[in-house]
């Protein structure tokens, strides 16, 4: 029997189908983006070779993100580098801090709300739906959607960046405390209006069932593993985590059930990054370059990813 890590490997390696744009983006937002946001295409290439990524999906999926404006080219000599582009960078940044928290959001006990104050079309109506979805919205059916934390300007520019200007004028962005009246529907039977969380949770326990048995492998420290396998683990790993973030709508933990999966999901790739993260990164000092044949440094917030903050750090 393969062990649980070189298991979770193969898995990837024998599906049928691969969404290679995806897997790149999470290449770039958790490897790329700490060593300065570029990388030769050979480079990249040959870093997810391993996977049985073949060099023409990579470089037809890296065109197509640079056609999205999430990357761009530079040319270095004979060679190309590939760079986020400034909107890039942002989406990443945005993200990394969803990503790598170490703790759920806290809650100020307000609700973000945008309904439509104006006629939409259907067409205008679905993609609305979708775009607040990605980010995390609840439906509360008809033309209201609601989150707990949200930040309402950002949301506003995600749907410019989505193609929805001509809908702005139609939304109304509130920010809604609990009246707190007798009889009134609660906080947690809106949470259950607004979404599905019991999908949500079937999904959170499937990657705690994928991903333990490695952190397990890892505690036991019996197998040798080289540095390329803890590389191409924890870019799954992100991968991973990261698709099922984009389905989270991020309740604070007073919203959830006590033995809320999400919950056990981050503490499970908390530590499992942790400790891939140094032979990982030794495996990238190696084959990571540049178009120019160098091999850029991280940078030192890539050691604060997952890291609690310091009750103290404020009163020193």
């Amino acid at each position: 029997m393969l062990p649980p890590l070189q298991k979770r490997l193969d898995e990837f390696r024998q599906q049928g189908r691969v969404q290679a744009g995806s897997l790149i983006i999470s290449v770039f937002g958790d490897a790329i983006m700490p060593r300065g946001s570029r990388i030769w295409l050979g480079s990249l290439i040959r870093l997810l070779e391993p996977l049985e990524l073949n060099e023409r999906l990579i470089r037809t999926s890296v065109f197509r993100l640079a056609k999205e404006e999430w990357l761009r080219s530079e040319p270095s000599g004979r060679r190309t580098d590939y760079l986020l582009t400034p909107a890039g960078q942002r989406r990443f940044e945005e993200a990394s801090r969803h990503i790598y928290a170490s703790t759920a959001p806290q809650w100020d006990r307000r609700w973000r709300l945008i309904i439509a104050a104006g006629e939409l079309t259907a067409k205008q109506r679905d993609a609305l739906r979708r775009a607040l979805f990605w980010q995390g919205f609840g439906s509360l059916g008809g033309d209201c959607f609601v989150h707990p934390s949200a930040d309402l300007r950002a949301a506003f520019d995600a749907l410019i960046a989505e193609g929805l200007a001509e809908v702005l004028g139609k939304l109304k962005p509130l920010m809604a405390a609990d009246a707190q009246l007798g009889g009134a529907a609660s906080d947690i039977e809106m949470v259950h209006g607004a979404w599905n969380l019991e999908r949500l949770a079937g999904v959170y326990s499937e990657f705690v069932d994928r991903y333990q048995p490695v952190l397990d492998q890892l505690r036991d420290g019996q197998d040798q593993i080289d540095d390329e396998s803890t590389f191409l683990l924890r870019i799954l790993l992100i991968h991973d985590y990261r698709r099922l973030l984009l389905r989270d709508p991020e309740l604070p933990d007073v919203l959830l059930s006590a033995d809320w999966p999400g919950q056990q999901a981050r503490v499970l790739c908390k530590e499992l990054y942790r400790r891939l993260l140094a032979p990982s990164e030794r495996h990238l000092d190696s084959h990571l370059q540049l178009a120019s044949g160098q091999t850029p440094e991280a940078a030192p917030f890539l050691l604060e990813r997952f890291r609690e903050a310091d009750p103290l750090a404020q009163v020193a």
